[in-house]
């Protein structure tokens, strides 16, 4: 008789990825930045991408991979390394909005390392007692209203964010009401322009392939053009859905317009507060009547601040929410988790399928992408080539004007 496990000598996991598949590595790795790290979960997001792996296989993965729990990670990690990791997150805060979690999650998505919250906040503490002062709950309380959605793309919320307008970089963004899921974040030249908010909903469309079963906005001359947009495509690709029974876009006061509002709050806590400090760091290097200076900072300013944009939208859809059993939208998990597998909390898809080709065609008769261009192409071509012989590695708020000087000199007339 055979003692062997597998008698059939048959392998049970033919369709699993080998261990060293590239894809199966970069998902991984990806996971664990956005603070992904229960192996059932992981097991049934990479079904999600046609990957078939069990848990035990996942646990094996990571671990070959390297990838620490935070027990682990914190206590292997010299100490030295550590602090400087939260002392790093804490200098890009100079307003001190960020607590110990939000400082966890950066401190993943930036270098892949999970710190434990516990030793995050006691060196925080340490470094910047005042700041946890600041933080206290007190008149902070913001009433709540219980959400209600059928789904992934059951509903869009969009809005403007003003709080960068008055040094010239206004917002639009559009969050999935079921998950919480930032869509879409842009810095625009102005979002009070309806044919720029009619081009980014379009863009969204285009690039999902399909609309929500219904957007809403607030009740401004800037998203007129998005309701007869999203009124056209609802009658033109589902026809069988009467738009007397339900509205293809909904106006709502902002206040009420619940989904987005809370997303602003996050964004200002995050970096928005920081933004004008920085802001005001170049009060020295530039002139705003300056042409030459107004240019090169209308070019380098958006591009930092998309960057950062890209950045929040991917820490902010990562970003584990308190578990409320109160709630009817999926809580406790991250928007990613949640948008993924929107089946396991009682979800379905909503997305409207629609023709891209259409879509992109209404885009251009719109005005096209020199809606939501700050600058020329000509001259964004020559700030690029600028930029690119400069060797910088990466733009940031620390570094944008000491960037700004150094490329001022090859525009001045």
């Amino acid at each position: 008789m055979s003692s062997s496990n597998n008698p059939s000598g048959k392998n049970q996991h033919k369709d699993c990825p080998p261990p060293n598949d590239q894809r199966v590595e970069e998902i991984l790795r990806e996971y664990h930045r956005k603070g992904i790290t229960a192996r059932k979960q992981i097991s049934k997001m990479l079904m999600k991408e046609g990957i078939k792996m069990s848990e035990a296989t996942v646990t094996r993965r990571r671990k070959d991979l390297g990838l620490l729990g935070s027990g682990t990670a914190t206590r292997i990690t010299p100490e030295i390394v550590r602090r400087q990791l939260v002392v790093d997150q804490m200098s890009k805060d100079p307003s001190s909005s960020a607590g110990p979690r939000t400082v966890r999650e950066r401190i993943a998505f930036d270098t892949g390392i999970l710190l434990t919250r516990d030793y995050i906040t006691d060196e925080m503490r340490i470094q910047d007692p005042e700041g946890f002062r600041k933080r206290e709950p007190e008149g902070k309380k913001v009433h709540r209203t219980q959400l209600i959605s059928l789904g992934i793309h059951h509903e869009w919320s969009a809005d403007g964010h003003d709080k960068l307008s008055q040094i010239g970089f206004p917002i639009w963004g559009v969050r999935d009401k079921y998950s919480g899921k930032w869509l879409g974040l842009w810095v625009v030249p102005n979002n009070r322009l309806k044919d720029a908010i009619g081009y980014l909903y379009l863009s969204l469309v285009k690039e999902l392939g399909g609309m929500p079963l219904q957007s809403t906005t607030d009740c401004g001359s800037e998203t007129v053009l998005m309701y007869a947009l999203a009124n056209a495509l609802r009658e033109f690709f589902s026809p069988d859905l009467d738009l007397d029974e339900l509205a293809a876009h909904k106006f709502l006061k902002s206040i009420y317009n619940i989904t987005i509002e809370r997303g602003w709050y996050r964004l200002r806590i995050s970096w928005g507060d920081n933004v004008k400090i920085f802001w005001a760091a170049g009060s020295e290097v530039y002139n705003s009547t300056n042409t030459c200076h107004f240019n090169l900072v209308q070019w380098l300013w958006p591009k930092l601040i998309q960057q950062e944009l890209d950045e929040f939208r991917e820490r902010a859809n990562a970003h584990t929410t308190r578990f409320d059993r109160e709630k009817q939208i999926p809580s406790g998990v991250s928007p990613d988790v949640a948008f993924a597998l929107f089946e396991d909390y009682g979800g379905e898809d909503c997305l409207q399928p629609v023709d891209i080709n259409v879509v992109q065609s209404l885009m251009e008769e719109i005005g096209g992408e020199d809606l939501i261009r700050f600058v020329s192409v000509e001259y964004a071509d020559r700030a690029q080539n600028v930029y690119d012989t400069l060797g910088i590695q990466k733009l940031s708020f620390q570094n944008v004007w000491d960037v700004f000087s150094a490329m001022l000199p090859y525009f001045l007339e």
